[in-house]
């Protein structure tokens, strides 16, 4: 006779601030900004910039949301979950996306104060002027979100792809 395990996973966190009830104008004019940051960019290519910045920053809410997301818009599981690791996996995704995500680390992590030559020069390089403009806010609008995500611990695994846009 086969029985039946139990799974008991730990307890669901609770947000320490519901930001969005609590700051809505905030909350609107950043949801305005992120649609405005992803026109013209694949939105793929634009997961794959959030879900990286998201992991960087340790935010469980945005990797939740971006992933899914990101499955939504035909990525494929194995990039997803190569990204992490995506030096050792340049393979798996195209120069364009690898300037993208290059950049995006950069800018989500400026340890050193600014984002060095190289890095920009291939990012500018894969991208004409106005999408890497766009690109630049899409990092800017992932990271600003972050930092709301991890600050106010949102609480993940309940988004449904499509919810937020």
């Amino acid at each position: 006779m086969i029985t039946e395990e139990t799974v008991e996973y730990a307890p669901e966190h609770t947000p320490r601030l519901r930001f969005a009830q609590h700051a809505p104008e905030v909350y609107q004019a950043m949801v305005r900004l992120d649609t405005a940051a992803r026109q013209g960019l694949d939105p793929r290519l634009y997961e794959l910039v959030k879900i990286r910045a998201s992991q960087i920053n340790h935010c469980a809410f945005c990797l939740d949301m971006h992933t899914k997301d990101a499955l939504a818009a035909g990525e494929s599981v194995e990039r997803i979950v190569q990204l992490n690791a995506w030096e050792e996996s340049r393979h798996c995704y195209t120069r364009k996306e690898l300037a993208a995500i290059e950049l995006t680390e950069a800018v989500t992590v400026l340890t050193d104060g600014f984002v060095p030559d190289e890095v920009y020069e291939k990012a500018a390089e894969q991208f004409e002027e106005a999408e890497l403009a766009q690109l630049i806010a899409a990092i800017t609008v992932i990271n600003a979100w972050n930092r709301i995500g991890v600050t106010t611990r949102m609480v993940p695994g309940h988004y449904q792809p499509g919810q937020h846009k």
